[in-house]
């Protein structure tokens, strides 16, 4: 299994941590949307959505830079498909599980001549390792954080 196949079954299975250690705030109730949304499927590394009151939190865990659409793209389109859906606003997260210098992991909106897309980027090899350490719905991640060591990380 992969990676981010392991960060979308932690996400889904403890999706209240996941929005508070993203979007710092304590959810009173979190529904995981399906992943899947209308018109044609985006084909993506695992696409995550967590419904909270007001708001969903899009997850997007890549391994990979390469993507068809680009990612900048791709995260506009889910943006665009999920207001137009749900009619709440959109978080949305790309999380980089492997280290990368490839600019894809450093780039945080998509830009055209008319339209410019804002989303956040996260890269796990800058994280600290402590906030993963605390949470047991976090730990699987703590490898991938910031450590001199980190095979001796969970011991």
């Amino acid at each position: 299994m992969s990676f981010d196949n392991v960060c979308k079954i932690l996400a889904e299975k403890y999706p209240a941590e996941f929005v508070n250690w993203l979007l710092n705030e304590e959810p009173t109730k979190v529904k995981v949307l399906k992943t899947e949304l209308s018109l044609e499927p985006i084909r993506a590394d695992s696409v995550t959505f967590l419904q909270t009151a007001n708001r969903i939190l899009h997850l997007e865990f890549q391994t990979r830079t390469i993507s068809n659409p680009p990612l900048p793209f791709r995260m506009l389109d889910y943006s665009v498909r999920l207001i137009r859906q749900y009619n709440v606003p959109v978080t949305q997260v790309i999380i980089f599980l492997q280290e990368t210098n490839n600019e894809i992991a450093f780039t945080e909106e998509y830009v055209n001549e008319t339209t410019t897309h804002r989303y956040r980027v996260l890269r796990m090899w800058e994280q600290d390792s402590a906030i993963f350490l605390d949470n047991p719905a976090l730990l699987p991640l703590a490898p991938l954080t910031r450590t001199i060591s980190p095979q001796r990380l969970l011991s």
